[in-house]
């Protein structure tokens, strides 16, 4: 059995199934993650060596002793491959693939899908409809939109994670307060339009610039909304015969061919305008989705993204012909919540369409899966109105989320 050595680098704990599947396939995985993670649970029995990086603050690594600590691996190990598994180490992944010539997603390309401008400029260039925006260099242009776009109005960080920073405002003058509180860290934002409306997230698998696998939901609570006001965050798939997935799963091909996207796993998220019925684009990222998203997937398609996406890269690596199993249509909820109980117990829950209960520490998690759309509807609406009133914990939202 061939074997090939992968970095996998992630500042946050994730990508058990992944690193597992590369060592079940006869792969060498090398694991660079942060220092204070060192001691969690790692595949550990998957992983030949691991190095610890110190964070200057929440997920961020001074990039330069990055590049001369793996240029001191690169000495005694011939590295095949560099894999990302959280959003913010795309530009980490990004920067020693630039360094050292390894194949794969190279700067130019990940700033697609790590900043929000970028995005949404591409975005447009590829006539995909996005809400209005403008970036905030400059005075006059800032002005300029506030008079021709009415608010409410967002203002997000260009390059975190899912809805962390985001700040909703209302008015022109809490506007400019905002803009100039931000200091010499202005640049780092963006404006745009608040579009009332449903979000939806489709999560693809990208192989050889062809999309082979997509699943798309609705989100029932949209991650921003519990992010700021708390509550139980929810999720359903999308019916393959809808109208809504084949538009989503058009557009998203669309999307990532126009972005350059040539392998691997995405999440992008797309909105409904409540007021005129159109999709615009939001975000996209080339990794896995976030908040256990992964086992809704799994549930409704019998595909483990993270699984599928480890295959992918090794019949790459190894010039394999590869081919996506044929994925199930069932439907699937996901239900997350964080509680007033350590280890919350689970039998009250159960049901016959519980998928799966998800071991999260302070959390209920709960995946429901039946051939019954509206069954998994009521099952979600049930239990998180169950949830809301015995076991709902509501802390105040951070700038930046925690490991």
């Amino acid at each position: 059995m061939e074997t090939k050595t992968i970095v996998c680098i992630s500042c946050y704990f994730k990508g058990f199934d992944f690193m597992d599947e590369l060592h079940l396939l006869g792969n060498k995985v090398i694991l660079i993650t942060s220092e204070h993670l060192k001691d969690r649970a790692w595949p550990w029995h998957a992983i030949t060596e691991s190095f610890y990086m110190k964070e200057e603050s929440y997920s961020v690594w001074n990039l330069d002793h990055l590049v001369q600590g793996f240029s001191h691996l690169m000495r005694s190990t011939k590295v095949d491959a560099v894999v990302a598994l959280d959003d913010y180490d795309v530009e980490k992944a990004a920067l020693i693939r630039e360094n050292f010539r390894i194949p794969g997603m190279g700067q130019t390309t990940h700033r697609y899908f790590r900043d929000k401008l970028a995005m949404r400029q591409r975005a447009l260039h590829n006539n995909i409809s996005v809400p209005e925006f403008t970036a905030i260099f400059n005075d006059d242009e800032i002005n300029g939109f506030v008079a021709k776009v009415a608010g409410p109005w967002v203002l997000k960080p260009r390059s975190e994670a899912s809805a962390t920073g985001i700040k909703k405002i209302s008015d022109r003058d809490h506007l400019w307060e905002t803009v100039n509180s931000l200091g010499e860290e202005r640049y780092l934002f963006l404006l745009e339009s608040f579009k009332p409306g449903d979000v939806y997230h489709v999560d693809s698998l990208t192989y050889q610039g062809k999309v082979l696998f997509t699943s798309a939901s609705k989100y029932l609570s949209p991650p921003m909304q519990v992010a700021h006001d708390g509550g139980v965050f929810r999720s359903q798939t999308l019916n393959h015969t809808t109208k809504d997935f084949k538009e989503l799963e058009a557009l998203n091909r669309i999307l990532l061919l126009g972005f350059g996207l040539m392998n691997g796993a995405t999440h992008s998220e797309f909105i409904k305008g409540k007021a005129d019925g159109k999709w615009y684009f939001l975000e996209t990222s080339s990794r896995v989705g976030g908040a256990h998203i992964p086992d809704l997937v799994e549930a409704s398609t019998g595909i483990n993204i993270w699984r599928e996406w480890a295959r992918m890269e090794d019949h790459l690596l190894k010039n394999i012909p590869y081919q996506i199993q044929k994925p199930t249509a069932f439907a699937a909820g996901l239900l997350v919540a964080l509680t007033n109980k350590r280890n919350p117990e689970y039998a009250e829950f159960m049901c016959d369409a519980v998928y799966k209960f998800l071991p999260i520490e302070n959390h209920i998690g709960i995946v429901y899966r039946s051939n019954d759309d509206q069954l998994v509807r009521k099952c979600l609406d049930e239990t998180a109105e169950k949830v809301t009133s015995q076991y709902l914990s509501v802390i105040p939202p951070k700038d930046k989320p925690t490991s």
